[in-house]
C-alpha cells in the first residue's frame, strides 16, 4: 500500500507540473496576442457624400429640410434613450451598433444637401394620396415603385444604410436602396388608406440583390391540362376481343419504358438544379433588407402580408425569403421586435399591441392594438368612456412629415423605368419594359424565353398603333408568327396566325365576327385548301370548306370542292332545311343534304348531276330524270316531281356560281389584307391622342394657329372699333398729312357725325314713345265704348294690356332722359380724343372750345 500510494504521489506531482508548464504557455500567447493587437490601428474612413448631392440648390428646399423643430429635437432625445435603455435592458444577438443603426434616431439621413441632418424615419413618411386611380391600389402603387426607381445595393450588405433620402429626392433622382424603396412605397399606401409599416430586417441574398434569375417570370402562363369531361351517358366501347395475356404483357412493357424516361427525366431534372443551384452564402442571416407589411382591417384586406418593394409582388408573412425582422415603423411610431427569429417569420405575431412581442417607442394610442377592427375599436372606445376618468400624463405625439408633399407627374406615370427602359432577367426568360411612344413602333413590353440556351419564343406587346396591333409572338422552332389586334381595324382582323406573309400559304386569321357584315369568324388557308368559320349569320351557315385544284389559266376556275355546312332553322320542317351542300365542280355533281328529324338517325339528301351544256342554265330539253337521284327516310312520302328537281338543279347551279364568286372575294381579301399589312409594317405610325398635348405635334401647331389668327382678328377689330377718323379719312384717300384746313374739317365733321347720332336715337326713342303712348290711348277709347258689352276674359286681357303698355312707356321715358344726360358727356369725350389724336395734334390751335348739342 505504501508502494501504491508513493507513485500516486508521484503522478500528481507531475500532473501539477504540466498543467503549470501549460498555464506558463497560455499567458506568453495571450501577451503576444495583446502585443499584436495594440500594433493594429485603424484609421476612421472619412465619409464621402454622393455624387447626386453635390448639385443641390439648398434655397428650393424648405427649412425643415435643413433644420430641427423643437419638437424633433425632443423625440431624437427620446429615441436615443429608447435605444440606449433597449441595448442595456435585453440581450440580443446583434450588436449594439447594428441596433443603434437600425433604430432611426442614430441612423443619420442624408437629405437632399451635403449637411448631415438627424431625422426620425418616422417622420421620412408622407403619407400621399394621387388622382391617378391606378395609385388606389397596393398593386399599382407596388407596381410604380419597383419599375420607377433602380436600386442601390447596401454596401456593406450586413449594415443599414448610412443615410435615408426623402421621397421628393427619390422622383427626382430615381435611385435608392431597398430602405428608400420601402419609404416611398409606404407613404402611397398609407395615403390610399392601407394600415402599411415599413420593415427592416433580414432576407436572402437573392431578395436583397434583386436577383430574380431562378424565378419563372410572371407572363409565361402554365399550361393549363384540360379536363375531359365524362359524360353520364355514353356508348359502351365494343367488347375487346384481344388476349389479355398479350395486353398485360404490353402494359408491362409500357410501364418499364415509361419507368425508365421518368427516371431519366428526374435525372436530367436534378442535374439542371444542380447546375441552377447557387453557391452557399457566406453572410446567410446577416443581410439587412427593407420590406413592406401590411395589416388586415382597413380597405378591406383579409390577412396580413409582405410586398417586397423591389420586384412589387406581394408574399406571405410565412415566405421562406424572409429570415428575420428587427423593428417596424409608421407615420405613428416605432416598434422593436422582442420575438425569436431563428425560425424566420413563419411563428411571428404581429399584435403591435402586445407589449411582450413587440416594444414600441412612443406611448398612447398608437401603441394599442391595431389588429382590431373597425366596430370593436369603436365598441372598446365606448367601454372605456363609461369607466372612471383617470388623469393620465399627457403623452407625446409623433412629429408631422418634415417631407414636402409627394407629386408624381403625368410624364412620370407614363415614363415608369429610369430613362423609359427595364430589362429583368428571369429563369430561361428576359423580360423588357419600355416607355409609350419611346420606340418608332409603339413596342412596350418584350418576352424573350429560352430553352436552354437557343431562343424559344419572342412576345412583344405594342401600344398606340394605328393598325391596332397589340401583341406579336414569334416562336422560332417553328417560325410560326402570331399577332392579335384590338377592334377597329379596317377587315375587323382579331389576330393572324402565319408563317411567312406570301399568299396562298398555310396561315389562320381570326376576326371580330360582331363587326362584319359577313359574320367570318375564321379563316384556315393551307397550299391547296381553305376553311372559314361563320358566326350568326341570317342564312344560318357556319362552315365552309374549299378544296383548290391546278391554276390552268390565272383567272380561270381552280375550286374542285366546295363543303357548306348550315346550323338548324326551326322555322322550317327538317326535311327542307339543308345542312350541307357540297358542290364537286371537277366531277360536275352537287349533293345536298338535309337536317334529321328528331325521331330519326339518318338524315334524307339528294345528288344532282349537272347537265353537259351547264352554261345554258335555262335549257329544259338538257334535264333529264336520271340526273337527280333522292333518299326519302318516310317511305310514305310521295316522291318529288321533275320539275320541283330540276327548279333545285337550276337553283344550286346558280348557287355554285355565287359560292365560286365569294371564294374568288375570300382570296382577294386575303391578298389585301396581307399587302395592307406588309404597307403598315413598313411605316408604322402611333395615335397620338387629342389630349396628349405634349406629343400632338400637329394638333399644337393647329392650336397655335388658331389662337394667333384669332388674337390678329380682334386687334385689328379693336382698332377698327376704336378709329373714328377711319372712315373720314377713307374719303380723303388715307392722306399721310394733313393741312390745317382739312384737320379743321375733318375734326368738324367727325363731331357732327355724333352729334347727328346722338339726335337720331334721341329722335328714335321719341317716336316710340308717341307711338306706344297713342296706341294705348286707343285702347282706352275702345275700351269705353265697349265697356258694358265685355266679358270677364276681356276685360282681365284689357288690363294685362294696359300694365304691359305702361310698362314699355315708363322704360323709353327713363331711356329718353338718360339719353339727354350722357349725350353731352359722349360729345365732350369725342372731343377729347380728337384733341389728343396725333394725326390732328399738329393743327390743335385751329381748334375752337364751343359745345353746341340740343336733343
Amino acid at each position: 500500500m505504501e508502494v501504491l500510494t508513493k507513485v500516486e504521489s508521484d503522478k500528481e506531482v507531475a500532473i501539477d507540473e504540466a498543467e503549470e508548464d501549460r498555464q506558463d504557455e497560455v499567458n506568453e500567447d495571450l501577451l503576444k496576442l495583446e502585443e499584436t493587437l495594440c500594433n493594429i490601428q485603424i484609421t476612421p474612413t472619412p465619409c464621402s457624400l454622393p455624387e447626386r448631392a453635390q448639385e443641390v440648390d439648398l434655397s428650393q428646399y424648405p427649412t425643415s429640410y435643413k433644420e430641427n423643430s423643437p419638437q424633433e429635437k425632443l423625440l431624437l432625445a427620446i429615441a436615443d434613450n429608447f435605444s440606449f435603455t433597449i441595448t442595456l435592458t435585453f440581450d440580443f444577438v446583434f450588436s449594439v451598433t447594428c441596433l443603434l443603426c437600425t433604430l432611426t434616431p442614430i441612423l443619420p439621413m442624408f437629405l437632399q444637401h451635403p449637411i448631415f441632418k438627424w431625422k426620425f424615419v418616422s417622420t421620412t413618411l408622407r403619407p400621399t394620396l394621387l388622382s391617378y386611380p391606378e395609385l388606389y391600389s397596393w398593386e399599382g402603387c407596388a407596381s410604380f415603385v419597383s419599375e420607377f426607381l433602380s436600386l442601390e445595393p447596401l454596401d456593406p450588405p450586413i449594415d443599414p444604410p448610412r443615410h435615408l433620402y426623402s421621397p421628393t429626392w427619390l422622383m427626382q433622382t430615381q435611385r435608392g436602396s431597398c430602405f428608400d424603396f420601402s419609404t416611398l412605397l409606404c407613404s402611397l399606401l398609407l395615403g390610399a388608406g392601407y394600415n402599411a409599416y415599413c420593415v427592416s430586417g433580414y432576407a436572402v441574398k437573392e431578395m436583397c440583390l434583386l436577383n430574380q434569375s431562378l424565378q419563372e417570370c410572371p407572363l409565361l402562363g402554365k399550361a393549363t391540362e384540360q379536363k375531359r369531361q365524362v359524360k353520364k351517358y355514353s356508348v359502351k366501347p365494343p367488347r375487346d376481343l384481344r388476349s389479355g395475356f398479350e395486353q398485360r404483357q404490353e402494359e408491362r412493357r409500357q410501364a418499364d419504358a415509361q419507368a425508365i424516361l421518368l427516371k431519366k427525366q428526374q435525372e436530367a431534372e436534378r442535374l439542371q438544379e444542380e447546375r441552377e443551384r447557387l453557391p452557399p452564402d457566406p453572410l446567410l442571416g446577416l443581410r439587412v433588407h427593407c420590406w413592406v407589411l401590411i395589416l388586415s382591417g382597413n380597405r378591406e384586406v383579409p390577412e396580413n402580408f409582405f410586398i417586397n418593394p423591389l420586384t412589387g409582388k406581394s408574399l406571405s408573412t410565412t415566405h421562406k425569403c424572409f429570415l428575420g425582422i428587427e423593428s417596424i415603423w409608421n407615420h405613428q411610431n416605432y416598434w422593436v421586435n422582442m420575438q425569436d427569429c431563428r425560425f424566420g417569420c413563419a411563428e411571428m405575431n404581429f399584435d403591435l399591441g402586445d407589449a411582450v412581442k413587440w416594444e414600441y417607442l412612443l406611448y398612447g394610442t398608437t401603441g394599442q392594438s391595431l389588429l382590431l377592427i373597425p366596430d370593436m375599436k369603436k365598441q372598446q372606445e365606448a367601454e372605456d368612456d363609461e369607466e372612471e376618468e383617470v388623469d393620465e400624463p399627457k403623452v407625446f405625439e409623433m412629429p408631422p412629415s418634415w417631407v414636402n408633399q409627394i407629386n408624381i407627374s403625368q410624364q412620370d406615370m407614363e415614363t415608369r423605368c429610369p430613362g423609359g427602359m427595364k430589362v429583368i432577367q428571369y429563369r430561361k426568360a428576359k423580360l423588357e419594359k419600355f416607355a409609350p411612344y419611346l420606340l418608332p413602333d409603339g413596342l412596350v413590353t418584350r418576352l424573350t424565353s429560352y430553352s436552354d440556351l437557343d431562343c424559344d419564343t419572342v412576345k412583344e406587346w405594342y401600344q398606340h398603333r394605328h393598325d391596332h396591333l397589340e401583341e406579336r409572338e414569334l416562336k422560332k422552332t417553328s417560325n410560326v408568327t402570331i399577332e392579335h389586334f384590338r377592334p377597329g381595324w379596317s377587315y375587323a382582323l382579331k389576330s393572324h396566325r402565319y408563317i411567312t406573309m406570301t399568299p396562298e400559304t398555310e396561315r389562320q386569321m381570326d376576326f371580330y365576327s360582331h363587326a362584319r357584315a359577313d359574320g367570318l369568324a375564321r379563316r384556315v388557308e393551307m397550299p391547296f385548301e381553305m376553311t372559314e368559320t361563320f358566326e350568326d349569320r341570317p342564312d344560318f351557315m357556319y362552315h365552309r370548306h374549299v378544296v383548290f385544284g391546278k391554276r390552268v389559266k390565272v383567272f380561270g376556275p381552280s375550286n374542285t370542292e366546295v363543303v357548306e355546312r348550315f346550323s338548324r332553322d326551326r322555322s322550317k320542317p327538317a326535311g327542307e332545311d339543308v345542312a350541307e351542300r357540297i358542290f364537286l365542280v371537277s366531277e360536275d355533281r352537287i349533293q345536298v343534304t338535309y337536317h334529321r328529324e328528331d325521331d330519326r338517325i339518318i338524315p334524307a339528301w339528294r345528288n344532282f348531276i349537272k347537265p353537259r351544256d351547264s352554261g345554258d342554265s335555262q335549257n329544259p330539253h338538257s334535264f333529264t330524270p336520271q340526273m337527280a337521284s333522292t333518299f326519302q327516310v318516310d317511305p310514305f312520302e310521295k316522291p318529288s316531281k321533275n320539275i320541283f328537281l330540276y327548279e333545285m338543279l337550276v337553283h344550286m347551279m346558280k348557287e355554285e356560281e355565287s359560292v365560286a364568286l365569294r371564294v374568288k372575294e375570300s382570296e382577294k381579301e386575303v391578298r389585301v389584307i396581307l399587302g395592307v399589312r406588309e404597307q403598315e409594317e413598313s411605316s408604322i405610325e402611333l395615335h397620338i391622342s387629342i389630349y396628349n398635348t405634349a406629343r400632338n405635334e400637329r394638333a399644337r401647331c393647329h392650336r397655335e394657329a388658331l389662337e394667333r389668327t384669332a388674337k390678329e382678328e380682334r386687334l385689328q377689330q379693336e382698332e377698327k372699333e376704336l378709329d373714328f377718323l377711319a372712315p373720314l379719312l377713307a374719303q380723303l384717300g388715307d392722306p399721310e398729312n394733313l393741312t390745317r384746313q382739312a384737320a379743321l374739317q375733318l375734326r368738324n365733321d367727325c363731331l357732327a357725325d355724333l352729334k347727328q347720332r346722338l339726335i337720331d336715337k334721341a329722335n328714335l326713342i321719341q317716336a316710340r314713345f308717341e307711338r306706344e303712348t297713342q296706341e294705348l290711348q286707343q285702347k282706352q277709347q275702345w275700351y269705353q265704348k265697349n265697356q258694358l258689352t265685355m266679358t270677364k276674359e276681356d276685360e282681365d286681357e284689357y288690363l294685362a294690356y294696359c300694365s304691359d303698355a305702361m310698362f314699355r312707356i315708363h322704360i323709353l321715358k327713363l331711356r329718353l332722359s338718360r339719353h339727354k344726360d350722357k349725350a353731352p358727356q359722349k360729345y365732350l369725350a369725342l372731343d377729347e380724343r380728337l384733341r389728343r389724336d396725333p394725326r390732328l395734334k399738329a393743327n390743335q390751335g385751329c381748334f375752337g372750345h364751343g359745345f353746341d348739342v340740343q336733343l
